[in-house]
C-alpha cells in the first residue's frame, strides 16, 4: 500500500512503515495542484501545512488519513465522517517539546531576552547601559503562580516543569477535575520521583490570580477575549502555544498596549503567516513561528507513533 507523507515523516517512522511493507512517498503535492495526483495512494499523512479539504477527501481510494501531530483543525472531520474515512493522530509525542517552548517564552519575557536579542546587534555598543538598566529589572519564576487553562497532556507537562521550578500551579479544564501528577528526574538518579495532587480551579479564579497564564485548550475556538483580559491581574503574562484562534489577537494587542498584560509569548497566530504585522512589532511580545512540536526528538517520536498507529490500524482489519 502506498503512503503519501505530504509534509514529510521522520526517518524512524518511515523505516517502520517500509519494514511493514508500505511504500512511502515524501514528494510534496502542492495544495493547489489537481487532486487526481493522489489517486494512487491509500494513506495520506500530513502535518499542519496541508489542509485536508472535502475535495481531497473525495479523491481516489484513500482509506486512512494520518495527522502527524495533535490538532485536527486542518482536516475536514465532518466530511471525513461522511466518507467513512478514519483519521488518526499522534497525541502523545510532542507534549514535552511544546512545554519546553512555553518556558522558553516565559524566561524570554521575564528576563527581557526578547528585547535584548533585538536591540543588542544594533545598539549594544552605544546603548549598553540603557539596555542593561531595562533588562536588569526582570523576575524569577520561582514562587510565581502559573495558571494553566486546558489540562490535557501538554498542560500537565507544563505543570510538571513549573513544579520543578518552584511555581504554584493553578489548573483549569472543562472537567474541573483534580489531577495526580508525578514529576520525574533524570534516570541517572534512579527512582527519584515525587507525586502531587493538583486541584481543579474555576477559570475565572485562574485568570484573576495567576501571574502567568498558559493556554492549552483543544481546537481553535476563542477562549481568551476582552472579558477574560479584564479579569487578569495587571502586569500578568500570557503564553499561547496552542492555536492562534483561542486568543483574540486584537484584544491581546490592546491589553499589551494598556499594560494589563506586561508580556505575551506567542507561537501561534490567527492567520499564518500573520496578516496584521502590529503584533510582530510590539516590544513586549516574545514570538516564534509555530514551532511548538518542531524538535528533532518530538518529530522522531511523532514518526514512530504515527507509523505504529498506521500499521496497527491495518493489522486490526485483517
Amino acid at each position: 500500500m502506498k503512503v503519501l507523507a505530504n509534509d514529510g515523516i521522520d526517518a524512524a517512522g518511515k523505516k517502520i512503515l517500509e519494514d511493514a511493507g508500505f511504500q512511502v512517498f515524501t514528494e510534496k503535492i502542492p495544495q493547489s495542484e489537481p487532486n487526481s495526483r493522489i489517486a494512487e495512494f491509500v494513506i495520506f499523512v500530513v502535518l499542519s501545512a496541508t489542509k485536508l479539504t472535502a475535495e481531497i477527501l473525495d479523491s481516489g481510494n484513500l482509506k486512512l488519513f494520518a495527522r502527524a501531530g495533535v490538532g485536527l483543525d486542518n482536516i475536514d472531520m465532518k466530511h471525513a465522517g461522511i466518507k467513512h474515512i478514519p483519521v488518526v493522530n499522534t497525541p502523545n509525542a510532542s507534549s514535552r517539546s511544546v512545554a519546553e517552548l512555553e518556558f522558553a517564552h516565559i524566561f524570554s519575557c521575564y528576563r527581557y531576552l526578547h528585547m535584548t536579542n533585538r536591540e543588542m546587534p544594533e545598539n549594544g555598543m552605544d546603548k549598553f547601559n540603557e539596555l542593561k538598566k531595562i533588562a536588569g529589572s526582570g523576575w524569577e519564576v520561582q514562587g510565581k503562580k502559573l495558571g494553566i487553562i486546558g489540562f490535557g497532556r501538554i498542560g500537565q507537562e507544563v505543570a510538571r516543569m513549573g513544579l520543578a521550578l518552584g511555581m504554584e500551579i493553578m489548573a483549569h479544564d472543562y472537567l474541573n477535575r483534580d489531577v495526580d501528577l508525578t514529576v520525574s528526574f533524570h534516570r541517572s538518579y534512579g527512582k527519584n520521583n515525587f507525586s502531587v495532587t493538583l486541584p481543579g480551579h474555576k477559570m475565572d479564579d485562574v485568570l484573576r490570580q495567576a501571574d502567568i497564564i498558559s493556554i492549552h485548550t483543544p481546537g481553535s475556538a476563542e477562549v481568551i477575549g476582552e472579558n477574560q483580559f479584564n479579569l487578569m491581574k495587571t502586569g500578568s503574562v500570557l503564553i499561547n502555544c496552542a492555536r492562534g484562534g483561542v486568543v483574540n489577537e486584537q484584544a491581546m494587542i490592546a491589553a499589551l498596549k494598556s499594560g494589563k498584560l506586561a508580556f505575551a509569548g506567542v507561537d501561534v497566530f490567527e492567520n499564518e503567516p500573520p496578516l496584521n504585522d502590529e503584533i510582530l512589532k510590539l516590544p513586549n511580545v516574545s514570538m516564534s513561528p509555530h514551532i511548538g512540536a518542531s524538535t528533532a526528538e518530538a518529530q522522531e517520536r511523532v514518526g514512530i507513533e504515527l507509523a505504529n498507529r498506521i500499521t496497527g490500524f491495518f493489522s486490526s482489519r485483517r
